[in-house]
């Protein structure tokens, strides 16, 4: 399939084959993309140069996504070696795993402004600094979790770090918009992964994920990466500000035929 060839990317926020970042740069690369790849440090370089060179990146490099003259050089070296982008793809989130445990009442303000940082403003500096580089009709998107909208068991601070990342998002559409440059966010649902297994009772989420879906399953890192492929090609050139929800309808239903059962003969 050539449904990316000639368009060149870059992703910040890959950290192994099996995150749902990996899931989507795999689909953009078999479409063939040309890919750029960040890091955060040298103790990930070692996780994802080989996964870059897999997939021929001309450009892997470091970056703190929280350092603003980081952020900047990583959009200089794109522009000396690519010219000009056609997507960005923001798949960069982190908050301490102490506030994300417990109470949500007790979050530190420390944890808040590192969730916060890390997780939504990051999406607002990557733009800026992209905004020069983009092709007219281009794509940044980045990922979200349904935990922006409801309440989700340890989810906490995270949630509200999403929330701000979506709601960023609709402003960064507008202010893009008249250059052509689409912004949106891709909400999946959980999948298992090295960053997910560190919420706890995740294994919980999963089956009741997958009992409330309507499609009765829960996603595959496939299922998001196709749906990344949409974002960032030509197929969704009229999408933008949109929240584009990829959980086999989770984020739908109110409840499943099961849990009402379970429910019924609690009563």
């Amino acid at each position: 399939m050539d449904l990316m060839k000639g368009k060149k990317g870059i992703i910040f926020g890959v950290s192994n084959t099996h995150g749902i970042a990996y899931g989507i740069a795999k689909q953009l690369f078999d479409a063939g993309a040309d890919i750029a790849f960040t890091y955060a440090g040298e103790a990930m370089e070692k996780r994802v140069r080989p996964i870059a060179e897999s997939m021929n990146a001309k450009l892997i490099m470091s970056c703190d996504v929280t350092k603003e003259d980081e952020v900047e050089a990583v959009f200089k070296e794109c522009e000396k070696i690519y010219g000009k982008l056609d997507f960005v793809v923001h798949a960069v989130a982190f908050a301490p795993k102490e506030d994300l445990m417990g109470r949500f009442v007790d979050t530190s303000k420390q944890g808040w402004d590192i969730a916060l940082g890390v997780s939504a403003y990051s999406l607002v500096s990557i733009c800026r600094h992209a905004e020069r580089l983009m092709n007219e009709g281009s794509s940044i998107f980045a990922l979200t979790y349904l935990g922006s909208v409801l309440s989700v068991p340890s989810y906490n601070v995270m949630g509200v770090a999403k929330a701000a990342l979506e709601s960023a998002m609709r402003f960064l559409a507008v202010d893009l918009g008249p250059k052509g440059i689409r912004v949106n966010c891709l909400s999946s649902g959980p999948v298992k992964t090295l960053a997910s297994m560190g919420i706890a009772g995740f294994t919980k989420m999963l089956k009741a994920g997958a009992m409330r879906a309507p499609l009765k399953r829960n996603v595959s890192l496939d299922d998001v990466g196709k749906a990344g492929l949409y974002l960032a090609s030509d197929l969704s050139s009229g999408t933008t500000g949109e929240v584009i929800y990829v959980d086999c309808g989770c984020h739908s239903a109110y409840a499943s035929a099961e849990e009402m059962d379970v429910i019924s003969k609690a009563e």
